[in-house]
């Protein structure tokens, strides 16, 4: 529901047509289009006792849940550098960071991560399951369906190496990297309330970013022979579930210019309704 309503504030409020809105209202859709992938399925099946899925549904599964959680990594990473840039080099901010180039930025980051997922999923369908078909996860993630191959799937691993450092690894770096300038130059601040404000931004942002990065970078750039299904499950659910639950917590409605927004959409649809 917050991102719903983010999206829907955004939509309306010609306030909030800024390159940074735009960027959080693209991260907000991938948050509720992951969650929309493997919640209901899994209610489903814990409610019903079923608990299984068709061999197509969980290619589409790891399909549309790869596509998803690349796309936002790659968002994240292009929020930080609109963060940086705004704060960093406001004056160059309108040639840095305009229309434009947000749009050629989003639609980069679902590009990207959907030619990743495209390549990982037909590769992970067409490995041969001779023996148990039962996956100890609560989605079909792809370790989760190594671990049950018959075959050795070590020179896989490595491009899925490979493909983590690329959406997981270097985006965080540069998340860390424009932080790291952000708070440099919050602390030449001479209020000292702008200091604190700065700080807890930053901070909660950084705590999501952190939780949501270190989870996928544990989970993909460990060996198979390290995955435990007990732990995987739970690492999962911090950057399947938790994650995108915060973001509009953190990202959006601690915002001031959104609060404002939310104010205006409930406050004119109150009035209407008097």
């Amino acid at each position: 529901m917050g991102n719903t309503i983010l999206i829907l504030l955004i939509q309306i409020d010609i306030r909030l047509h800024t390159p940074m809105y735009v960027l959080l209202k693209h991260l907000s859709l991938t948050d509720i289009l992951n969650i929309s992938n493997i919640v209901p399925m899994m209610a489903f099946n814990y409610i019903s006792g079923k608990k299984s899925i068709t061999f197509a549904g969980c290619g589409f599964q790891i399909f549309f849940y790869v596509s998803f959680v690349g796309t936002e990594c790659l968002i994240l990473t292009a929020m930080s550098y609109d963060r940086y840039v705004a704060i960093c080099q406001p004056l160059r901010y309108p040639i840095l960071m305009n229309h434009r180039i947000s749009v050629i930025l989003t639609s980069g980051c679902w590009l990207g991560g959907i030619v990743d997922s495209i390549i990982h999923t037909i590769y992970v369908m067409l490995l041969p399951f001779c023996g148990t078909r039962t996956i100890e996860h609560f989605f079909c993630e792809i370790p989760a369906l190594l671990r049950i191959s018959c075959v050795d799937t070590s020179r896989y691993e490595e491009k899925v190496f490979v493909s983590a450092a690329f959406f997981f690894l270097i985006p965080f770096s540069i998340i860390l990297f424009s932080y790291g300038q952000i708070l440099r130059i919050v602390l030449h601040m001479k209020s000292m309330e702008a200091q604190k404000k700065a700080f807890s931004t930053c901070s909660s942002h950084l705590a999501v970013v952190v939780m949501y990065y270190g989870s996928c970078i544990f989970i993909y750039m460990r060996p198979k022979s390290y995955h435990t299904p007990g732990q995987d499950k739970i690492i999962a659910l911090s950057y399947t579930i938790l994650a995108p639950m915060l973001n509009p917590v953190i990202y959006s409605l601690r915002n001031k210019d959104v609060l404002c927004a939310l104010k205006k959409v409930f406050g004119k649809t109150f009035s209407h309704t008097n």
